[in-house]
């Protein structure tokens, strides 16, 4: 059985994966025996997350610096990670980004940006490493969508618009690819203490204690917490698993109050 859950000889591109819960998925998939392509913007970050990576787990791993918002830039990642390991198995959609306003404050450029950052980039690499998974003979995609693309908010207009949309290009990416043999599923992580969410609650005072009084589990997620699940859908494990959205959430969304 743990043989389904391991990734040995698999090559996995984490977007967005030099901090944060990507870092905490590319950790896991490490673990898992995958090599890893870290795929950001901050090459000091993506570098120092590369060092650990290899020193804790032993496993290849390499840095491409990667702009979502640029075309060419995502198809370079594609094609540098095939130069590099000769195959793509894995591809975890985690970068993302987010403004809060209301509504009608919100300028259509922010608006756009927030769109292209969070869902464009979704479909951009998703496209971009499909002709290596399909001629591989299949492939695993994760995308990352969020507790709002279940609820909404006054100042997450835009964000929770783009998550929503995750969810929704993942089930229809996993219909047109399964004849490929190529499995598209969703996370939608919870409240989880990351740079993001510290922002958060500075600028919403009595977010850390409305989370905690909800979620059953007792605490803010850690990064590390979100790896499992990530392993699950990047393995042979979840063959038989495809469009779906999994909360992981401390029980954060089964909650009435």
């Amino acid at each position: 059985m743990k043989d389904m859950f391991s990734l040995q000889g698999k090559v996995a591109i984490v977007t967005g994966g030099n901090g944060g819960l990507g870092k905490g998925m590319a950790r896991g998939l490490a673990a898992m025996g995958a090599s890893i392509v870290i795929a950001a913007r901050n090459q000091t970050k993506t570098a120092q997350a590369v060092k650990e990576l290899k020193q804790e787990f032993g496993v290849r791993a390499t840095g491409i610096t990667l702009d979502v918002l640029n075309l060419e830039s995502v198809r370079q990642m594609a094609t540098k990670t095939l130069e590099a390991f000769g195959r793509i198995d894995i591809l975890v959609n985690n970068a993302g980004m987010n403004i809060r306003k209301l509504p009608q404050d919100y300028k259509l450029e922010e608006w756009q940006l927030i769109l292209r950052t969070n869902l464009d980039s979704a479909l951009l690499c998703s496209q971009a490493v499909y002709p290596a998974m399909k001629a591989g003979g299949g492939g695993k995609i994760i995308n990352i969508g969020s507790m709002t693309s279940i609820f909404g908010g006054a100042k997450i207009a835009a964000y929770s618009a783009s998550k929503g949309g995750v969810v929704q290009l993942t089930k229809c990416l996993a219909v047109a690819w399964a004849k490929d043999n190529i499995q598209v599923n969703a996370i939608l992580p919870g409240w989880f203490d990351t740079e993001l969410t510290r922002q958060a609650r500075q600028e919403l005072p009595g977010l850390e204690e409305s989370v905690l009084a909800r979620t059953p589990a007792g605490h803010w997620g850690k990064p590390d917490e979100l790896a499992g699940t990530a392993v699950f859908l990047a393995s042979r494990a979840s063959d038989y698993l495809t469009g779906t959205a999994i909360p992981v959430d401390g029980g954060y969304s089964i909650t009435i109050m």
